[in-house]
């Protein structure tokens, strides 16, 4: 049997795995556990260690392959991202952190807003435009981050839904809405009105 792998998509080994070519589990593991590193770094600003959603990131990878139906399912990259985030974040949660926004970030309120979606929005919404290292700033300037995080740790606590806490979240990891609603179980619409509403009580909360 050929085992040149590379020569064949990932949906054309499922099939074979499904015919007991075992080893291809652990040719699909090792191919795809740079997506998970590169996830599990952008889910490291939620607070969560690394090394332990590096860990949490293979077994959600590991249920991507074994739970992928080529009849049902969209590509197995699509499918192994989101098994990948949703096992991620569902690890984060469990962990029970306590933070929304960690305070060695600052978020830039006011942004330039990035390409717009088919909805209509901006995809790269203005309010939370980017996320910038506080090794780049001044002790001056870093005592000012420091309190408009705190501040906007209460808020997010005081005036947004469980939902929206959850998508602000996976937002600040750099997801799109729609990677947000896949990960959340969730449909397009409700992720994207959801975030308008995060927008929308924040700046209203910061404007008081």
């Amino acid at each position: 049997m050929d085992k040149n792998y590379e020569k064949y998509s990932d949906e054309e080994l499922i099939v074979r795995l499904r015919d007991g070519e075992s080893a291809i589990t652990d040719y699909i593991m090792d191919k795809y556990k740079n997506l998970v590193r590169s996830k599990a770094k952008s889910m490291y600003i939620l607070g969560a260690d690394r090394e332990d959603l590096i860990q949490e990131g293979m077994i959600g990878l590991f249920k991507a392959v074994r739970d992928y139906d080529t009849g049902r399912d969209a590509s197995f990259f699509t499918f192994a991202d989101l098994c990948v985030s949703r096992q991620m974040y569902t690890a984060v949660q469990a962990a029970g952190r306590q933070k929304h926004t960690p305070l060695n970030t600052y978020i830039s309120l006011y942004g330039g807003g990035g390409e717009n979606d088919s909805s209509g929005h901006d995809e790269d919404w203005e309010l939370i435009d980017s996320v910038v290292s506080v090794s780049e700033k001044n002790p001056e300037e870093l005592l000012i981050d420091r309190e408009n995080v705190e501040i906007l740790e209460k808020i997010i606590e005081k005036e947004l839904s469980s939902f929206e806490k959850q998508v602000l979240d996976l937002y600040l990891t750099g997801m799109k809405y729609s990677q947000i609603a896949r990960v959340l179980g969730r449909d397009d619409k409700s992720t994207d009105n959801a975030l308008q509403r995060i927008k929308s009580k924040l700046k209203k909360a910061i404007i008081k």
